[in-house]
């Protein structure tokens, strides 16, 4: 049986992508092979976005932002892009989902709730993914 991999990507990987990769790792454990990268990646992990996963038991304070690897991008069964404006160039023969995730800024909600909101969203997205790569597994 061979393990399902996912790339979560983003533009900066210090948030969005961080976060879907650290919920994923707390569903999943080790029967999902998980990476997290991005397009321009920043220089640290948004303290907010490790805030609001430490209260559901993720901690993503250590983890440091990484550009996409196209080698390995290739190589996952599935790669997800989150937010509007994470881009990457065609990559044959693996499935891409963009997840245009919800965005609580564009409401109002700034701050310690907005990353919640936004924690959340990524938390349904993966649980569903979890179980799509969990079916397709031989």
């Amino acid at each position: 049986m061979t393990t399902p991999s996912v790339l979560f990507v983003c533009v900066k990987n210090a948030g969005k992508s961080q976060m879907a990769a650290g919920l994923m790792r707390q569903l999943a454990g080790d029967t999902v092979e998980v990476h997290s990268a991005g397009t321009a990646p920043g220089t640290a992990v948004n303290d907010l976005s490790a805030q609001a996963l430490l209260e559901v038991g993720v901690d993503i304070s250590s983890e440091q932002p990484t550009r996409v690897d196209y080698e390995l991008a290739r190589d996952v069964d599935f790669v997800v892009t989150l937010g509007r404006e994470a881009r990457l160039d065609p990559l044959p023969g693996t499935r891409v989902e963009n997840w245009d995730t919800d965005e609580p800024s564009e409401r109002g909600v700034d701050g310690l709730e907005r990353m919640r909101l936004v924690r959340d969203d990524i938390a349904a997205r993966v649980r569903r993914l979890y179980s799509t790569l969990v079916d397709a597994t031989p």
